[in-house]
Parts: C-alpha cells; structure tokens; sequence
C-alpha cells in the first residue's frame, strides 16, 4: 500500500510527523518513505510493507495530510502501474523532460575512441538539434583481453565538449559503484557542463549490490537494460531493486535476448514488449536497436536492419532510442560492425519522427473508437 503525502505538507512539520507516527503504530506494517521528483513537484510516498490487506484504506486517506491512499496491485511496488493509481509517470533532469508520452535519440559512440571522434559526434548531434547522446567509457566485455573502455580517462573531455555542444544528457554505463564516484568528480571538475544517465548494462541486471548502490543516489537517472538471458519479470524485479533503494528516475530499456532464434540478427529483437512494460509500469520505455541487431545489413528497400528495428519500437511506444554511430566505424574500438555513420545521423532522426508520427496517429484512431 502507498501512502502519497499531499504537497503542500513538508517533511519535519507537525503533520508530517503526526502522519509517520499513526503508519509506524499499524499491525504488522513496516514504513518506507520515497520522494519522487516529477516535473512540476516533489511528491512524498510512504510505503506500506508487510499485511496490509486487512488495512481500511479509506481510513488512512482520512487522515491528515493524506493526498490519496493506492493499494499496490502487483510485485513491482515502486515501478508498477496499480489500478488505482493516477501518479504522473516520468522524470526531468537536466532541463529534459522523461516520460511515456515522449520520444529522445541517444545518438553516440558505443565506446568513446578518441577525443577527435567524440567532438565530431557531438557537433553533428548540435547541427540537428538534439540533446541527448551515448558515451561509452566504462565497457565490460565477454572476453578479458578486449577493450574495456578509457574509463576516467576520458571523462574530462567528453563533459567538456558537451557543454560546448549543448547536450545535456550523456548515456554512460557503469559497472562499479567507483565509476559512479569517478564520474560526479569529473562533472564537478568541469563545473557540470552537461548530465550523465547511469546505464546498468545487460551484463549486470541482476547485480543486485550494483543495484542497490545505484539506486542509492539521487544525483543521476538510470538506465537500466533488459538482462539478456532473463525473462522480463526478472529484469522488472532488477528494476525494482533500483527503485526501491530511494531512485525512481528510471528508464528500462530492451535490447534483444540472447538466442540463436534471433539469427541472423545478434539477438532476438524484442521490442513487442514495449506496450507490455508501459503497462505494468509508470516507466519511460527504450529500444537498443543497434545491439538487438547487430549489423548494418540492408533488405531489398535499401533500408538498414537497424532503421527497421528502430521504427517498430517506436512505432509501439518506445520514448527512447539508444543507437550507435560514429565517425569512422572502421576506427571504433567497440562494435564498429554495427555504427551506423554520421552522414546517415539527418536520414535515420527523419525516420525516426516518421514512425513516431505514426504512433501518435495510431493513439489517437485508438481513443476515437472508445
């Protein structure tokens, strides 16, 4: 069960604190207090653990300084979407507006190569408005010998030149709790020019202690990818363990399963669960289609496995598209088989609005025929 505090009441005033003691004296009920940032306002949530189901829900929304009481419908406590749960999905940071309603490219190097390379990607991404890319610094990799990443190294440089290019939001996978420590000194070094969204890769969904301490901090959203041998209640649960720590600015993203079912495609893409994840949870919805697929291969309509990838999960409802490109692929240290090069950045962000378009024409046909 949770507990939404009405606004206008602030934490440590007489209200507050008559409220916290009324919920810490229930039966068998242990108390867990959330804040949730949203666009417009800071909401406070107290959850209610443990046998609630014998709790007179009218009761305690009676109580002073209650704004609604919601009964949680399903295991996923903080991410879910209960039926009786009119919540405002989504997050901003940054100046960048996260939610179910709208679309952002994360256009960017897999794996940062060189500082000639990251400035170019960067002022392309200037030159047709966007905010938003991918840097990879930290990378894990299947075999130990293959290249990891620049780590720290880099970081200096490519917050500086996100500012200079105006993004506001970097994509960086983490996989260390110290990563997260290297990238805040960064940023503050270079006065916060921009933003980093944490990305939890495939690899480590079910860290469950990198999880935690992730979603520990408040600083920074998260981007959390769908574990690649997993089943998607797992990988929601993983999701869960972030949100539950105190962080609830989260995006989840699918990017294929590991199965030769998916051949020959690197993976099995499954963004048919786009829908399915918007509605078991409040959270925006991303698409890795450069992973899911895994090359460049065209069909007979001259069009990139990885344009058509993209437009079906946007197509669906996907809020956020995480893609590879770089200026020379043949120089990428990670997966230059399947970055797609910065003369076809204006072509795939055209195609891209087309398929958006038309999801928003099919929302609507939808709505006119209840």
């Amino acid at each position: 069960m949770i507990v939404i505090v009405s606004p206008d009441v602030a934490e440590g005033s007489d209200t507050y604190k008559s409220l916290l003691q009324y919920l810490t004296q229930l039966p068998k009920v242990q108390t867990k207090v959330h804040r949730v940032t949203g666009t417009e306002q800071t909401l406070t949530e107290i959850y209610l653990l443990g046998s609630t189901a014998s709790l007179d829900a009218a009761e305690i929304a009676a109580q002073p300084g209650v704004e609604r009481v919601v009964r949680v419908s399903q295991e996923y406590r903080v991410i879910g979407r209960h039926s009786d749960d009119h919540r405002p999905a989504g997050f901003e940071y940054n100046g960048v507006k996260f939610n179910q309603n709208n679309l952002h490219i994360f256009a960017g190097l897999c794996a940062v190569s060189t500082e000639k390379h990251v400035e170019s990607m960067m002022q392309a991404l200037q030159q047709h408005g966007q905010q938003c890319t991918r840097m990879g610094a930290y990378k894990p990799r299947t075999n130990p010998y293959a290249f990891q990443g620049h780590g720290k190294n880099c970081l200096p440089y490519v917050f500086e030149l996100a500012g200079k290019y105006g993004i506001k939001v970097i994509a960086m996978e983490v996989t260390h709790e110290s990563h997260v420590a290297e990238i805040n000194q960064a940023l503050e070094a270079a006065g916060k020019p921009t933003g980093v969204m944490l990305q939890i890769g495939t690899r480590n969904t079910q860290n469950f202690e990198l999880l935690k301490s992730v979603g520990r901090q408040s600083e920074y959203p998260i981007l959390i990818k769908r574990g690649f041998g997993i089943t998607l209640n797992e990988s929601l649960n993983a999701t869960e363990y972030l949100a539950s720590e105190g962080n609830s600015k989260i995006v989840f993203c699918l990017r294929g399963m590991k199965t030769n079912m998916g051949d020959p495609h690197r993976n099995l893409v499954d963004f048919a669960h786009v829908p399915v994840v918007k509605r078991l949870t409040r959270l925006p919805v991303c698409i890795d289609p450069s992973h899911s697929v895994g090359t460049l291969t065209e069909s007979i309509d001259a069009i990139s496995d990885v344009f058509h990838a993209t437009a079906q999960g946007i197509i669906a409802g996907a809020n956020m598209v995480l893609v590879d490109f770089h200026p020379e692929p043949k120089a990428a240290l990670v997966d230059g088989a399947q970055a797609l090069t910065l003369a076809q950045l204006p072509w795939f962000l055209e195609d891209c609005q087309i398929a958006w378009q038309a999801y928003e024409r099919r929302v609507a046909l939808a709505k006119s025929q209840s």
